[in-house]
């Protein structure tokens, strides 16, 4: 549940946060709100492109009953990057990207320690959407051991897009898919790389299936069917980091 400590309230309030540069990881806006105030927020909320929702009243009071003036936002842990900003600075240092892209993780502790295994291995960066992804919290930075204060996380207003410009880029587009029939130890991870995770109550996305270069899976010889994607991100990054190294 979300808190009433983890948040900022009524409109001057969020709108001087924007204007201080502060991260907005998410905002909610009680449905019919009008005024100047609103139409000033709103404006700075458009240039600094913040995800927002429009929800009833209620929505908004089962986290405070103050004078939130119907709204409610919740500062991000962390500064978010840009991928189209990101990438070519790998580049020009000579090496070869890595990143992890993940689909509908929406989990804060799976989240965190993925996070964690991506800087313990050398990725460059995980990208994530700006919705349906999991909320970066104490609980995430917990779990990533700190990592999420240095390592780069790459929010996208569109996970797709993303993955069409790390294609064009010239990254290779692998799915981490357990109905594969490539096993991970025969697969080649040499070049340029970005490794898609989905969630494992739905997988990855058609719509990212078909912009894979190839699919993987990890040999399973138990009875459980599928492994924790935390688990799953560390076996992928590491045998991708020992070619690499070979």
């Amino acid at each position: 549940m979300q808190k009433e400590s983890d948040c900022i309230f009524g409109l001057r309030a969020v709108i001087e946060a924007i204007k201080a540069g502060k991260q907005i990881d998410r905002l909610l806006i009680k449905q019919g709100l009008q005024g100047s105030l609103y139409h000033e927020m709103m404006t700075e909320v458009k240039a600094h492109n913040i995800v927002y929702q429009i929800v009833p009243l209620e929505r908004i009071e089962l986290v405070t009953k103050k004078n939130h003036q119907g709204v409610l936002a919740w500062l991000s842990e962390i500064e978010f990057q840009y991928i189209a900003n990101l990438l070519p600075m790998i580049f020009e240092k000579g090496e070869d990207p890595l990143f992890i892209a993940l689909d509908g993780v929406s989990d804060v502790r799976n989240f965190g320690a993925i996070v964690r295994t991506a800087e313990c291995l050398g990725a460059h960066g995980i990208i994530i959407p700006e919705k349906g992804s999991a909320r970066i919290t104490a609980d995430a930075v917990k779990t990533s051991a700190g990592a999420l204060h240095t390592f780069p996380v790459c929010r996208e207003k569109s996970i797709v897009k993303a993955i069409e410009y790390l294609k064009d880029s010239g990254l290779k587009v692998i799915s981490a898919a357990e109905r594969s029939g490539v096993v991970l130890t025969e697969a080649k991870f040499s070049g340029p790389t970005v490794l898609i995770l989905g969630s494992e109550e739905k997988g990855i996305s058609r719509e990212l299936i078909s912009l894979s270069d190839f699919q993987v899976k990890i040999p399973m010889t138990g009875t459980i069917e599928s492994l924790n994607v935390s688990v799953a991100a560390g076996i992928f990054l590491y045998e991708i980091i020992r070619q690499r190294s070979a």
